[in-house]
């Protein structure tokens, strides 16, 4: 199949959850002989990436992009009067709309697969070519309708009219392209319940099928890595400009982190990330606080080895949680929350410690930091686990099926 591929992000280096995810998709897709062209927003640091993502595609198509607050501004007051979601009028960018109309007016696409919300815009008006209408596949990596609804939980008072009307367009939205597109993937079983209910919202009657394709890590690159014998190191990671990790992070280092330096004063916190915020780089300015922020690093292994528990403490997001992934391929013993193990099959307890209150997370770090043979546990059964259910070459298999069914059955 001629497969033409939407990303909002170029997919290359897969250093972050979204990378991660479309990465392995694209190796899948390339692996089963499928002519993919792609067609990426692309930010000028990538630039250098393209020929990287080249190794997996037949044809790679950039559309420059760059961000700021004040352009921001204008689309979130452009979406007040569409009524359209913030994130769908910052991305509704000219130049990718032209692209994907000239791809599909001159070759035969047999499939566009738009990856994430906001590039399912670009299938919307599509010319045809020889009277053939491609397969449209939405690949949700979550139900982004719930992630503004957790922010909206946790924010400020003045924060919350504005999320709170952010989530219901965004739901109406995501109803919509799993009303109108011939498929939609979901990662985890909460993100297909929550798509549904966006959709039965917009149209009660209307049933389809969403397979669960979780996301998957490369477990033959990514090898478990032996830590220090004496560790107090505490390591988390994220993407760190995207709110709801660096508000996870935020609530432990002011709710938890203090609690366990009470216990443990020599205890050390790594935090790893590009573009850590401003109040992440001042406490770690501070040698008395324990923190160290790295930015982004091109090898994590180090780090791991250099730390005796990771945690990811996640209080709003959708989806899964990739990092949690390559902590369990690492053999790194995990803490996290409800919210951050959500979509993953791991046996709390056994695989992962799960805390979602400050004294209980802290405490479960505590126990971590201070049992040897808890860290061993965790480390052995995380990285089974990942290696028999989250591996690429495990997971991805039923994605060609979802392309041939869809194929097969929708009205040309």
């Amino acid at each position: 199949m001629h497969i033409l591929f939407l990303t909002q992000i170029l997919p290359y280096p897969p250093a972050s959850g979204p990378k991660v995810k479309t990465w392995h998709v694209l190796r899948y897709l390339s692996e089963c002989g499928h002519k993919i062209t792609l067609a990426s927003f692309v930010r000028p640091e990538e630039l250098p990436y393209i020929e990287d993502v080249k190794k997996v595609c037949f044809a790679v198509h950039a559309v420059p992009v760059r961000r700021s607050r004040v352009s921001d501004l204008y689309y979130f007051l452009r979406s007040q009067l569409t009524g359209r979601p913030f994130l769908v009028e910052r991305d509704d960018l000219a130049e990718m709309r032209s692209l994907v109309n000239q791809i599909v007016s001159s070759e035969a696409v047999d499939v566009i697969h738009a990856d994430q919300l906001t590039m399912t815009q670009f299938a919307f008006p599509l010319p045809v070519s020889d009277g053939k209408k491609p397969v449209l596949v939405f690949d949700a990596h979550n139900a982004v309708w719930m992630i503004t609804e957790r922010m909206k939980q946790n924010a400020a008072f003045y924060m919350k009219l504005p999320l709170g009307l952010e989530t219901k367009r965004i739901k109406k939205y995501e109803g919509r392209i799993v009303r109108d597109f011939d498929a939609t993937l979901a990662v985890a079983e909460p993100d297909r319940l929550l798509l549904l209910d966006a959709l039965h919202q917009i149209n009660p009657n209307k049933h389809v099928q969403i397979p669960v394709i979780p996301i998957a890590v490369d477990t033959r690159q990514i090898q478990p890595v032996p830590r220090a014998g004496n560790s107090l190191n505490i390591l988390t990671m994220g993407t760190l400009y995207y709110p709801p990790n660096a508000d996870g992070i935020r609530w432990f280092i002011q709710q938890v982190f203090p609690l366990i330096r009470e216990k443990l004063p020599q205890v050390k916190l790594t935090i790893i990330g590009k573009h850590p915020p401003k109040d992440f780089q001042k406490l770690a300015a501070d040698e008395t606080s324990g923190i160290v922020t790295t930015g982004f690093v091109p090898d994590l292994d180090p780090y791991f080895a250099e730390s005796a528990v990771s945690v990811v403490p996640v209080r709003a997001g959708g989806g899964m949680r990739v990092r949690i992934l390559e902590m369990f391929a690492r053999a790194a013993p995990v803490v996290t929350t409800t919210v951050g193990i959500e979509g993953i099959d791991a046996s709390f307890g056994e695989d992962v410690l799960v805390a979602d209150y400050p004294e209980d997370f802290a405490r479960s770090v505590i126990n971590l930091l201070q049992d040897k043979e808890l860290q061993q546990k965790l480390a052995i059964n995380g990285r089974r686990l990942v290696e028999s259910k989250y591996d690429w070459q495990v997971v991805l298999g039923e994605l060609d099926k979802v392309y041939q069914r869809s194929a097969g059955t929708r009205k040309l």
